[in-house]
């Protein structure tokens, strides 16, 4: 190469990560996933705390995220770097967002107890730049060729508090 030539990986991919969430998150403190908190509120309190919607669009709790396993996020991951599709960025979601009540009520049959939300104003300071919706385009990365299936929020939530948190198991 002559001088000032830049070199470039053959291949690489950016990722723009959405709601994460599985084992290994005792470190994370604050950051933490909604799953983490609410399971350790459920089993500390019995009940769950979310907030109150200050959306005349969405009722209490039904903000909606898009809540994706570590699991499908290393097995996204592990395909990128396997098939080397275009150099990009891409989205890992599930593309399919979901509300927070639906997530809570999933750690509650998870742990096989009648669900108890009581919802909170959301502090002022973070109020008027809440986010009510996200969700990830996940056409590029099927464009690509992925096509392997994601967990259910359910089917991840079930597995994370009853093999994970339950247990207290690292892996």
């Amino acid at each position: 190469m002559g001088a000032g030539a830049k070199k470039t990986p053959p291949f690489w991919a950016g990722m723009k990560f959405f709601n994460v969430y599985g084992p290994n998150e005792y470190h994370k403190g604050r950051m933490a996933s909604v799953i983490f908190h609410a399971y350790n509120q459920i089993k500390d309190k019995g009940f769950v705390k979310l907030f109150r919607s200050h959306n005349p669009n969405y009722k209490d709790g039904e903000q909606i995220r898009d809540f994706i396993y570590v699991k499908d996020v290393v097995q996204i991951c592990v395909w990128l770097m396997e098939h080397q599709p275009a150099n990009g960025l891409y989205n890992t979601g599930t593309g399919q967002a979901r509300t927070f009540n639906d997530l809570v009520r999933a750690i509650f049959n998870t742990l096989k107890l009648s669900p108890n939300i009581q919802y909170i104003d959301t502090p002022l300071d973070i109020r008027d730049k809440y986010q009510y919706f996200t969700e990830a385009d996940m056409d590029k990365l099927h464009k690509a060729g992925y096509s392997q299936p994601l967990f259910s929020l359910e089917a991840g939530v079930s597995e994370y508090v009853s093999e994970y948190l339950e247990t207290g198991k690292y892996y």
